[in-house]
């Protein structure tokens, strides 16, 4: 039996994942903060799956999961740990509340680090674990590469996210531990249904209210077309069993504009396309 740890898997990406490795007879231990949540995705997927009730900031409630898994798995390694678990905050980094920052980084970073930090002697961190060892897989984003206005925030912490990944992954070679992140844009999944939700009226008396307006109909728009959560989850399935996995899979809703230009066209240049897209500058 191969066991699997993933967080967030009430819905999207995170659900789908759980359903794809449940079909194909793997063990899915996931995270879910509501009870109402581990019993609908446990009446979901059936006995492959396991609900764990932690949030990823709330430290003694990882610990209990933790305890909970090693239960399970008794003296194997887990075969993987994904960190799927995180929020997107936007707004206007010129008037974005510090707190509001500062969670986003509780949740996308501190909280992944915590959970990681706690998991990784299951997946092999440890001198007396069997081999092979698990492997360490974050789900970041392109947003992690190239930052658009007003995702500034969200940004941020999946570059933190890519950086920590790099720092992992050369550390952890002690154990033969591959630290693997995987980059999607755009997917279609519930979250982006609360893009409608996003209360843009906030900055009504800012100077960016009529782009913010634009940005919510493009966060919807962009939900709609973009890429099929499946993919994301047969990638994890690709990085979980490769035998030489990649270091990163970015997975881009439009590869040539939307992931090879803005990376390798001058910095002035995708200034440019994004002011004139959005119509920040005339």
């Amino acid at each position: 039996m191969k066991y699997v740890v993933i967080t967030g898997v009430s819905t999207g990406i995170g659900y789908d994942a759980a359903r794809y490795l449940t079909e194909r007879g793997w063990h899915v231990l996931g995270s879910v903060r509501q009870q109402a949540d581990a019993d609908r995705v446990q009446a979901a997927l059936g006995d492959k799956f396991t609900p764990l009730l932690f949030d990823v900031t709330d430290g003694e409630a990882v610990d209990t999961a933790v305890t909970q898994t090693q239960s399970i798995i008794g003296d194997n390694n887990l075969t993987g740990l994904i960190n799927n678990a995180g929020i997107a905050t936007a707004g206007p980094l010129m008037h974005m509340p510090l707190d509001d920052f500062r969670w986003q980084f509780e949740v996308n970073l501190f909280g992944l680090l915590d959970v990681t930090q706690k998991f990784l002697p299951l997946l092999g961190a440890r001198v007396d674990a069997p081999r092979p060892a698990g492997r360490l897989i974050n789900i970041s984003s392109v947003s992690g590469k190239i930052t658009y206005p007003f995702m500034g925030p969200y940004s941020a912490s999946k570059y933190a996210l890519e950086a920590l990944s790099d720092g992992l992954r050369r550390e952890l070679v002690i154990y033969d531990i591959e630290v693997i992140v995987i980059e999607p844009g755009s997917v279609q999944t519930p979250i982006w249904d609360k893009a409608e939700e996003l209360d843009v009226e906030i900055y009504a008396d800012t100077d960016y209210k009529d782009v913010m307006r634009r940005m919510q109909k493009m966060f919807v728009k962009q939900g709609q077309t973009g890429i099929p959560v499946e993919r994301v989850s047969e990638t994890i399935y690709k990085a979980l069993t490769a035998s030489h996995p990649k270091t990163r899979y970015p997975l881009a809703r439009k590869w040539f504009t939307g992931w090879f230009l803005p990376r390798h066209l001058p910095d002035r240049w995708v200034d440019k396309m994004i002011w004139k897209k959005l119509g920040l500058k005339k």
